[in-house]
């Protein structure tokens, strides 16, 4: 892939646009064309601001006062010095290890990052996980430097909730935008391909979605709440726009990997360089046409419908099904299970149950799986894998 673009991935019609600006050459930073302003009289003065939007705005400058000092930009470039890439970081805890995207170092072979404080360092790259798209950098500097961010609890987010991105937009460094938590429990795809596959990827789950405006560059930057918790690591948006350099701009909806699986994963790339997510060896897809569904003949439409089993997965070996009987729609079939519960929980969809296997159970676990098949309830016992 040309490193001269940004990274992009296509998500149905829209692309999804991975925000590490990547570069190659000399050229640091883009141009950018600001517009003067002038005025020709004086502007009138303001009516005071309401006391809750006061205390917002004092709880916003707040925030970017406690929490800027230990969000850096993450700079890459390869052994010959050509520029590489671009996007944003955060530092995780008093050793120098510091939180950003895979797809921020991924091909580089050095990895600068450079502090509010002016302090610049080459890290080490320690652990990347594909599937959740994280890295992780440890570097040398005094304590003074290092100022950790506060870890939140991503499944006490609502829905509504206001939150804030601290960032490096086009080199804009320690921008700050807000929006709010515009849904939750979101399922994208990840940069993990599956084996024999030049087109299919495993899924990412417990995905933020968020208005917060986010651009390239804003890769791997915490996304916070109103206490100044990290809760989600930027990751994507999905944009059909693009300004005049050819990098993807802000459409109002933008991605972010949860805390809980930060909480979960970044423990084992500090140990291991690397996580191993569970696995079932099944397709399936969410927001199936009722048309679909009614070919498929299910009597219920929340759960998860089995599309395909992997030979020899542990889906395989539990006993699970996929739809054999052919049906008017060429490519469904009918016949498959649908999952209607996992451990005794209620799976209402795919995103579902895949935040449930990921915010909770390891390769080697034993899950119990309750499927609808032929108007009965069915339960099975089966032992995860590990993504291959």
């Amino acid at each position: 892939m040309n490193r001269r673009t940004t990274l992009l991935v296509f998500m149905s019609i829209l692309v999804l646009s991975l925000l590490a600006c990547q570069v190659s050459g000399l050229t640091a930073t883009p141009s950018l064309t600001v517009s003067p302003t002038r005025t020709t009289a004086p502007s009138p003065t303001l009516p005071p601001m309401p006391a809750g939007q006061a205390d917002q705005q004092d709880r916003l400058v707040a925030i970017y006062d406690q929490v800027s000092p230990g969000v850096v930009a993450v700079q890459t470039s390869q052994a010959d010095g050509t520029m590489f890439g671009f996007g944003s970081g955060w530092v995780y805890n008093t050793e120098g290890y510091v939180i950003t995207n895979y797809h921020v170092v991924d091909g580089a072979d050095k990895y600068e990052v450079d502090f509010p404080s002016g302090d610049k360092v080459f890290g080490t790259l320690v652990g990347t996980d594909l599937d959740s798209d994280l890295a992780v950098l440890q570097v040398n500097v005094p304590a003074s430097v290092l100022h950790p961010l506060t870890l939140g609890d991503s499944d006490q987010l609502k829905v509504g909730q206001t939150v804030v991105a601290i960032g490096n937009p086009f080199w804009l460094n320690g921008t700050m935008t807000t929006g709010i938590v515009s849904a939750l429990g979101r399922t994208i795809q990840s940069n993990r391909q599956v084996p024999g596959s030049s087109s299919q990827y495993f899924s990412a789950a417990d995905i933020i979605q968020t208005d917060a405006a986010l651009n390239p560059g804003n890769s791997g930057g915490p996304l916070l709440n109103l206490n100044g918790e990290v809760i989600g690591v930027n990751r994507a948006i999905v944009t059909t726009s693009t300004n005049s350099t050819g990098d993807p701009t802000n459409s109002g909806i933008g991605f972010a990997i949860s805390i809980n699986i930060i909480k979960r994963v970044v423990p084992y790339l500090i140990r291991d360089g690397k996580y191993d997510y569970p696995y079932l060896g099944i397709t399936s897809q969410d927001n199936l046409p009722l048309q679909y569904l009614q070919e498929l003949g299910l009597k219920q439409y929340t759960g998860v419908y089995i599309i395909t089993v992997t030979p020899g997965s542990p889906a395989d070996k539990a006993g699970l099904r996929s739809g054999t009987q052919t049906t008017s729609i060429s490519g469904l079939y009918a016949g498959g299970d649908l999952i209607v519960a996992v451990d005794g929980q209620t799976m209402l969809d795919y995103n579902t149950m895949l935040k449930y296997l990921f915010d909770n159970k390891s390769p080697g676990d034993t899950i119990l799986l309750t499927v609808l098949r032929d108007d009965q309830h069915v339960d099975l016992t089966l032992t995860l894998g590990k993504r291959p």
